[in-house]
């Protein structure tokens, strides 16, 4: 009884901490602004089909995707086998679906078990990889100290969690032939009925008592720490891959999105429309400074992220050692979004100099002094080509080019800034509609 009840104010403690914490992360999603999302919902499944559930581009890199696939596999399979711990945990029952379940059970526990064995050797390949290997995007000098801290706890709770359930399930089989009352019957588990003869044959009922529940202990709590520790982790993806991929963006790799204001500009200019334009109106800010001026998708692209380095891996300007990192760019992004959402949580009224006391605290009255120009410098979206390789490289469908454009749009259209090399362009575009300097029309040949 005594049991249960600390599971029971364990699982109520998690379950609202984890509640404030990932509704703490929606509220920083929602900071960004509408974004028209609009489009073929059945290619959105197909995508969330391929992309999330099927993980269809990690396969472009065979190796790594094959280890990543045993884990995620693993991954979705023991949440069956959590289910009933919860249950067992809740109840003060023990394998409450073994006995209903019979032959169906055992086949069940026994694929959890051979995966979650793929899983710990993908574990240990994962950990050389980062630490022994050094692949170099796992190294590059956007990856900082905690990037590489995060990755490692995460393939160390991997650990806990197998170890959790092979001790679990290896004391129990052996407590089955010895107190068959309490233990139900499972069936020969594929992999624990080979280790429970050789680690926990001879042991005491005792002793086999208290490794099943610290094998079940180690498991229950390491879940429960990982729903915990996502929030503030690169693998919070784990959830937020599948909406990721469901709202990606499905406009072709090669358009730009317009802005409507240019579009409308450049319309009364040629006629097409009439010019409706209030010239005593304020001028309009284009492009992003902060994360309010950047879509909600972006945001959650940031979120997302699994700082896996593929985008920053194919980046053209990254590769001839130009300062970019795509991924660097939504690292900043994820972490001046923390940085408001702290700022909105201690609600400092310093920081919110316009804001009226029966407003609500929010970016529109925040002044900080910072902007995403803090985090991303002009030299960084300046290097980009906008050749689409980091969008088309990303596993989960993030886009990195789109605030990159947006910071772009900012400097040249809002603070009329930019570099003096891209100067004469603007001028050349303004003149004879070309990038090049021509002494006659653009389109002259036609006539010749």
């Amino acid at each position: 009884m005594l049991q249960v009840v600390i599971f029971l104010i364990i699982l109520i403690v998690v379950t609202y901490v984890a509640a404030m914490r990932y509704k703490r992360i929606y509220r920083n999603i929602k900071l960004g602004k509408d974004e028209d999302l609009s489009g073929d919902e059945a290619q959105r499944w197909k995508n969330t089909l391929l992309v999330a559930f099927g993980q269809k581009k990690m396969f472009k890199r065979i190796v790594p995707a094959i280890f990543h696939f045993f884990i995620y596999v693993a991954f979705l399979f023991t949440q069956i086998e959590l289910i009933e711990i919860i249950i067992d945990g809740v109840t003060g029952r023990h394998r409450v679906f073994a006995s209903s379940l019979g032959m169906v059970y055992t086949v069940l526990i026994s694929t959890i078990e051979i995966l979650s064995f793929l899983a710990l050797i993908a574990t240990f390949i994962f950990l050389a990889r980062r630490n022994a290997l050094k692949i170099p995007r796992f190294h590059f000098d956007d990856m900082g100290w905690w990037p590489k801290l995060d990755a490692n706890l995460i393939l160390l709770g991997e650990l806990a969690l197998v170890i959790g359930i092979f001790t679990m399930n290896g004391a129990d089989m052996a407590l089955q032939q010895i107190d068959p009352t309490h233990y139900p019957d499972t069936g020969n588990l594929a992999l624990s009925s080979l280790i429970s003869p050789l680690l926990f044959e001879g042991l005491g009922k005792d002793m086999l008592v208290l490794l099943e529940r610290a094998g079940w202990w180690l498991h229950v709590l390491t879940v429960f720490a990982f729903i915990l520790y996502l929030p503030i982790s690169k693998h919070l993806h784990i959830f937020l891959a599948f909406p990721n991929v469901y709202f990606a963006r499905l406009r072709s790799r090669g358009a730009i999105m317009n802005m409507p204001e240019i579009t409308k500009e450049v319309s009364s200019m040629l006629g097409l429309t009439e010019d409706t334009t209030d010239m005593s109106a304020e001028l309009p800010e284009f492009g992003a400074k902060d994360i309010d001026d950047l879509s909600w998708k972006t945001i959650m692209d940031a979120y997302s992220c699994t700082e896996c380095g593929r985008c920053t891996s194919v980046c053209p300007a990254h590769i001839t050692g130009k300062k970019l990192s795509p991924r660097k760019i939504l690292m900043d992004i994820r972490d001046r979004t923390e940085e408001v959402a702290a700022h909105l949580d201690t609600k400092d009224d310093k920081l919110f100099p316009t804001r009226q006391p029966s407003e609500e605290y929010s970016m529109k009255h925040l002044d900080d002094g910072k902007s995403l120009f803090d985090y991303i410098t002009r030299e960084e979206i300046h290097a980009c080509t906008t050749c689409n390789a980091c969008v088309e490289a990303c596993p989960i469908m993030i886009d990195p080019l789109t605030p990159i454009l947006q910071l772009r749009r900012y400097e040249i259209l809002t603070e009329a800034a930019g570099p003096k090399d891209w100067t004469p362009m603007f001028t050349n575009l303004e003149n004879s509609s070309s990038p090049w300097q021509m002494p006659q029309e653009r389109d002259a040949w036609v006539e010749s």
